[in-house]
């Protein structure tokens, strides 16, 4: 019987996170010695977006650069992990079953909210990976839902992620400069330390409803869809344990905080 696996909230942050020395890089590398080895992961990543939920049904994902202006190198790493048509397909059936108008997806290739985390979790890239939309405009409390719905997975020896960021203001970033150490912002320690405490406490119905009760919620998400693996990571998680297992901040607006249930 297969060992029944977490569910985790990763932030990617920057894609400078893969090879910029910080203290969320350095949590990335050591994460995954503390968990069990999965057979497959299926990720939610805040750069899929769709109107309805698509699974990733490649056999051999290619890489996706989604990104401009950044080093050469960045663009030279290839994350060759096999994916898992199977697995694309018992999520879609799981899902469809709970409702939901689900469907695979062929030529999805790994954008770096999958390859930023997983190079650095799973650097040897022999685990399959599925990855999974997210759908903006339907909100926090779908996507805790949808994790719901996949929640099964665990028990199948599946480690479900959702990868965003659980702050995102790029506007307030492009404005700030590129100092990773720059001094946080008091506006984005309110909304984490928030954050944080309804997670860790079960609050679901508050972290459904963040956008109206979680300080500066607009400030640090001007769109949803970097926080919406929380959720979705939540509900996957749903009934166990929470908490928080990794808290910085790069450039004083990234919050990198990760979570683990279960």
């Amino acid at each position: 019987m297969a060992t029944r696996m977490p569910a985790l909230f990763v932030s990617h942050g920057s894609p400078m996170t893969a090879i910029q020395p910080s203290p969320a890089r350095a949590f990335l590398t050591t994460c995954a010695a503390s968990l069990p080895r999965p057979r497959a992961i299926l990720i939610a990543t805040a750069h899929f977006e769709s109107s309805a939920p698509l699974v990733s049904a490649d056999d051999r994902p290619a890489m996706i650069y989604d990104f401009g202006g950044f080093p050469k190198p960045l663009f030279e790493i290839q994350y060759g992990a096999p994916g898992a048509p199977a697995l694309a397909g018992r999520a879609v059936e799981l899902l469809q079953a709970a409702g939901y108008p689900a469907h695979p997806v062929a030529n999805r290739g790994f954008d770096h909210g999958t390859w930023v985390p997983l190079c650095l979790m799973y650097p040897d890239a022999e685990i399959p990976v599925v990855q999974i939309s997210v759908q903006p405009h339907e909100g926090a409390e779908h996507h805790m839902k949808l994790g719901r719905a996949l929640a099964p997975l665990r028990d199948e020896g599946v480690l479900i992620v959702g990868s965003g960021s659980l702050t995102h203001n790029l506007y307030e970033l492009s404005r700030s400069g590129r100092d990773v150490n720059a001094p946080v912002r008091d506006w984005v320690r309110a909304f984490t330390d928030w954050i944080a405490d309804k997670v860790e406490s079960g609050c679901a119905d508050d972290i459904a409803n963040y956008r109206e009760l979680a300080p500066y919620a607009r400030e640090n998400h001007p769109r949803d869809e970097h926080f919406l693996p929380l959720p979705f990571a939540m509900g996957a998680g749903s009934g166990d344990r929470a908490q928080r297992i990794h808290a910085s901040y790069d450039y004083g607006l990234l919050a990198m905080d990760a979570y683990q249930f279960g």
